[in-house]
């Protein structure tokens, strides 16, 4: 599971709930599950008992030339017997909220820290040596996870029989990013044109590109995606899920996981 939201370490949106409910389902299910989350400075790191894990620590990411320390910290997830590893950096993270000022103003480098995010997330797992069967990625901070994984790590054996699941919630950030968004997303000599996906009518729009580079997609919240990405998700090849009702979209979410995962085995 990557994620922007966790309950109870952020409460911005209801992905946070979903993300703790399903994890702990999954693990009920005998999944092992390990979940990833930036390390945003909202985060009370006594009341939740984090700790820095030194044999993850002291790699550095790359964003825009500039190195930056990525700090890998874990805390056991409330209720379950689960690790949840926090990302962090003290340039993007340290002191700050999620995504805006107590204003309500995007931060400027909301598009370095998802850069950041997303390539010390296959970083971290590459560390863990353990190959996922499904990549879970929750809400558009993680958009840039399929991309990655499909571009810029496609040789790297770990990932080389991921299922990507993207989970779309809507609510991408309405402030414009910088023009060179696409030079400081090009790692590891991707091409510019691997992010042709992630536009529409020059427009950004980070949910269109995990898509295309994901093998499935989950509506987390319908009413809150755009328009232009309801009408691609009525047109794609690819299996969508629909977020169900509460009852039952636990056992939904899990069924979705095995058709996926037996697709694989059946295509063998």
């Amino acid at each position: 599971m990557v994620t922007q939201e966790l309950d109870p370490y952020t409460a911005l949106t209801e992905a946070g709930k979903i993300v703790y409910d399903l994890s702990r389902f999954l693990q009920d299910e005998n999944m092992e599950v390990r979940i990833l989350m930036p390390r945003f400075g909202t985060i009370n790191e006594r009341r939740h008992r984090l700790h820095e894990v030194v044999r993850l620590s002291g790699m550095n990411i790359i964003v825009d030339d500039d190195d930056y320390p990525l700090i890998i910290k874990v805390a056991s997830l409330p209720g379950a017997r689960m690790q949840v590893y926090f990302l962090d950096n003290e340039d993007f993270f340290k002191n700050r909220g999620l995504f805006a000022t107590e204003k309500g103003e995007w931060f400027d480098d909301n598009a370095e820290r998802m850069i950041f995010f997303c390539k010390g997330v296959v970083e971290t797992v590459k560390k863990f040596g353990w190959p996922p069967d499904i990549i879970h990625a929750h809400g558009w901070m993680t958009s840039l996870l399929p991309l990655y994984i499909r571009t810029a790590y496609k040789a790297e054996p770990l990932f080389r029989n991921a299922h990507l699941i993207y989970s779309a919630y809507g609510n991408t950030p309405e402030a414009s990013f910088s023009d060179k968004f696409l030079t400081k997303a090009s790692i590891n000599q991707m091409e510019e044109s691997d992010l042709d996906q992630y536009f529409e009518s020059g427009a950004l729009d980070f949910e269109r590109g995990a898509l295309n580079y994901s093998d499935a997609v989950i509506v987390g919240h319908e009413e809150a995606l755009s328009a232009p990405f309801r009408e691609i998700l009525k047109t794609t090849d690819k299996p969508v899920l629909k977020h169900p009702g509460e009852e039952t979209f636990l056992r939904e979410y899990l069924d979705f996981y095995n058709a996926l995962l037996e697709e694989e085995v059946e295509s063998r």
